[in-house]
């Protein structure tokens, strides 16, 4: 009876070995197994704003030479960092020896600033699973918009050169950037939007635009980017008030002296240039009431260096007292005309002439010749009744 027990409690126990042996992976499916690892993982943005959405791009590379390995099941997340907007993958996949199968998840964060670590995992058939923790972080620093440099003082109608620095703190690389600038009516600015592309990690780039403005204004800067598929924006607000340009050219008027002879009179006067920088084409006329007259409606001095002077000579008619605005225009080193007027009245006629215009000394020298003719006729008559 004894023998007959341990008998059937051997044969139990190797039937229970085959069995157990029969339900569990072969050798070579743990050797497949051990050999499939993660290749690469790529975030799309590389890293996110909070509310951003993107991608994650997982690479699982066989490094069996000889062996297929089934993947039967895939997902990414498991903590409320990043959450799934695309689905897991639950198809059976076959990655063949020396393969490499991508699994690419959509995803969304809101989590704040920091760093995170999302699980991806990977099932095989009969095997084991596959788990991998990756950094991935959310940065909410943005791009950075600085006025680099500006003109000294705004004046109307005058165009100035200003320049933009474009700062990328991030360690991921931003696109479509685009800068557009908006100053309203009476402000002229070119170019008023320019393309910039990509702005790479820790780079910055010069945006140089002009400014003519006609009243004060502010100028609005917006610096549009792409961090991966997702909008974002930087504002950046230049004021532009009317101040006295104190390097630029300022010519003067001075030693203007009139005087009136026949109806036109003539304004002498002499230019200097009080300021600091070229008038360029300098030229002095007169403006209405006045009549521009022959033979110097308007006088062109020129070209003025800091401190230089030049003489002028205008002649137009106007009515005795009546105020005339003498003008000064010159163009600066951009071309823009600048003016200023200087009010003159026109003084009675000089000595010797008549406004009528009419001369006097000829009239004078006849009536003495005509009376002498008489005076001796009336002598010649008296002495020929004798």
């Amino acid at each position: 009876m004894k023998i007959f027990t341990l008998v059937l409690f051997l044969t139990i126990a190797m039937l229970a070995v085959v069995w157990e042996a029969s339900a569990m992976a072969t050798p070579d499916e743990i050797a497949a197994a051990d050999n499939v690892y993660i290749s690469n993982v790529t975030y799309d943005p590389g890293s996110f704003f909070t509310g951003d959405t993107g991608t994650v791009t997982v690479a699982v590379t066989n490094g069996n030479a000889n062996l297929s390995e089934v993947a039967n099941h895939a997902t990414f997340g498991f903590d409320n960092s990043f959450q799934l907007t695309s689905g897991s993958y639950d198809a059976s996949s076959n990655i063949g020896p020396l393969q490499t199968r991508t699994y690419t998840f959509s995803v969304v964060t809101q989590a704040p600033d920091g760093s995170y670590y999302p699980t991806f995992s990977v099932n095989f058939a009969d095997v084991k699973s596959l788990y991998y923790k990756g950094i991935v972080k959310v940065d909410n620093t943005p791009i950075v918009a600085t006025l680099l440099d500006k003109p000294d003082a705004f004046t109307q109608a005058t165009k100035n050169t200003l320049s933009l620095q474009l700062a990328n703190p991030r360690n991921n690389d931003v696109k479509n950037v685009i800068v557009d600038i908006d100053g309203g009516s009476g402000v002229d600015i070119l170019p008023a939007t320019q393309y910039i592309g990509v702005l790479s990690s820790g780079t910055s780039t010069i945006v140089n635009f002009t400014v003519t403005p006609n009243v004060e204004t502010t100028l609005n800067v917006t610096v549009k980017y792409d961090n991966g598929d997702n909008h974002h924006a930087v504002d950046l607000q230049i004021p532009v008030t009317f101040t006295t340009d104190k390097k630029q050219a300022d010519p003067v008027m001075s030693n203007i002296v009139l005087t009136t002879t026949a109806g036109v009179t003539q304004v002498t006067g002499d230019v200097t240039n009080a300021g600091m920088s070229n008038a360029n084409a300098v030229t002095v006329t007169s403006l209405a009431p006045g009549v521009p007259q022959d033979p110097y409606k308007s006088y062109v001095i020129g070209a003025l260096k800091p401190d230089d002077f030049g003489s002028f000579e205008v002649t137009f008619s106007a009515d005795t007292g009546t105020e005339v605005p003498i003008q000064l225009s010159y163009k600066d080193d951009d071309g823009n005309v600048i003016t200023s007027t200087q009010n003159v009245t026109v003084p009675l006629a000089s000595a010797g002439s008549a406004d009528s215009g009419f001369p006097v000394l000829p009239v004078i020298a006849v009536i003495i010749v005509v009376g002498i003719f008489l005076g001796g006729w009336s002598f010649y008559l008296r002495r020929y009744k004798e």
